[in-house]
């Protein structure tokens, strides 16, 4: 692993003489704090939290009772994390960002009392426009009625692809995780939609982190197309439909709509269909109506919203398809990759303790899988088998450095001390 080559010169980030130095329980404890308080979005936060793991791979491996008190220490102290404002309206997450201009707008609206789930609805726009406002107009009963929060953001900078531009993904992932710290939501209910752009958004942002959610509704707008020379759509931009196998999927889409045509929505509906015969999976439903152009669904998002809303996230999936595309997203279900490589193919799979992998990238480097009682017996040795060759065999034990670093991802539900490195 690339942290690995951290421990060399940890001493001098915390002030030691040797590496081999007892760390206190106390002295764990502070750490595991820091970490889980640093801004893992910026990289002053993420280079010191590399040499907090670091520092914490020299203690010694744990027992059971050892990760149910870590695990009850971590989860306590992320329920002090950072919220948002809980009142409907208009709202900022960057309030401070600049002496004239806060950043980071968001609106909040649906259920905010008891809300049993939460719906990010993104807004359409395109170069210098698109607001909020409308999106969370057209969402907020919709959203009420089904008990979901809404929160509908609004992209940092208006651009074609906005949602995937100057940093607004990060910040709609960054909307999710507080949301969870200021409702009581079910992580496992966090449904992506959106209208024309937003639709765009739902299948990008949504297809990245398919991990986080457990339902995506596009409306009239498509993941983007390659073109060939002659401006003809020969196939869908990488990262998308690869990840789709373990989340419900509905797209909705008008025969004649004169801004969205519904040629990239009816190929991706195809490599999908392709993607189940080859890997399984794919939980998707193309809706394609006619006579609508660019309008709302058939009887407005309530119907849409309606066929992702009864569907809860997917957990420890047997098998695991992710095409990467984000250079500083390292982890997708239960599969790790500290250095993943651009439009790289991981195909990951388990059956009994046997865990199979296959990349396309050769000597992936910083590969790992996470492990847990749901995938694996923790109890019994594991295998793993990369690209056909057996690449680990042996018992796992649990791990302190592990169990903080999948802190990291701000999800009890991937909370775990068992991880297998890959050579």
């Amino acid at each position: 692993m690339i942290k690995a080559l951290l421990v060399g010169c940890v001493a001098l980030a915390f002030g030691v003489v040797a590496a081999d130095d007892e760390l206190k329980a106390r002295d764990q404890q502070e750490l595991v704090e820091e970490y889980i308080e640093l801004d893992e979005w910026s990289a002053a936060g993420r280079e010191r939290r590399d040499a907090i793991i670091a520092r914490l791979s020299e203690v010694a491996p744990l027992d059971a009772g050892d990760i149910k008190k870590w695990v009850k220490r971590i989860e306590k102290h992320w329920s002090k994390g950072p919220e948002l404002e809980k009142d409907s309206g208009t709202h900022y997450l960057y309030p401070d960002a600049s002496p004239t201009q806060a950043r980071g707008k968001y609106i909040v609206g649906g259920e905010t009392n008891r809300p049993k789930g939460l719906l990010i609805a993104m807004h359409g726009g395109g170069v210098g426009s698109g607001d909020a406002e409308p999106m969370a107009k057209w969402y907020d009963s919709s959203a009420k009625e089904r008990k979901l929060v809404m929160i509908a953001p609004e992209v940092l900078e208006k651009t074609e692809r906005g949602w995937t531009d100057s940093g607004t993904e990060e910040f709609v992932l960054q909307l999710i995780q507080r949301a969870m710290n200021t409702w009581k939501i079910d992580r496992e209910r966090v449904y992506l939609s959106g209208h024309s752009m937003g639709g765009y958004g739902s299948w990008a942002i949504g297809a990245h982190h398919a991990d986080w959610c457990a339902g995506l509704a596009p409306s009239a707008g498509g993941p983007t197309p390659i073109m060939d020379m002659n401006g003809n759509e020969i196939d869908i931009v990488e990262g998308i439909v690869p990840n789709m196998r373990n989340v419900r999927l509905v797209v909705y889409q008008s025969d004649d709509d004169p801004r969205v045509p519904p040629g990239p929505n009816r190929m991706a509906a195809e490599k999908i269909k392709a993607a189940r015969e080859r890997w399984g999976g794919y939980d998707f439903e193309y809706w394609e109506v006619t006579g609508r152009a660019h309008d709302e669904p058939p009887g407005g998002y309530g119907p849409l919203l309606d066929k992702i809303v009864e569907h809860e996230r997917t957990l420890w999936p047997d098998k695991v398809v992710w095409e990467s595309t984000l250079p500083w997203d390292q982890d997708f279900y239960w599969v790790h990759w500290e250095a993943p490589v651009r439009n790289g193919l991981i195909v990951a799979s388990a059956e009994g303790n046997t865990i199979s992998l296959t990349c396309s990238v050769p000597g992936p480097t910083g590969l790992a899988v996470w492990l847990d009682p749901r995938l694996v017996d923790i109890k019994k040795d594991v295998e793993v088998v990369l690209d056909g060759k057996s690449a680990f065999k042996g018992s796992v034990e649990g791990r302190l450095d592990v169990l903080l670093e999948s802190a990291g991802r701000r999800d009890p539900e991937y909370l775990t001390a068992y991880r297998i490195d890959l050579p």
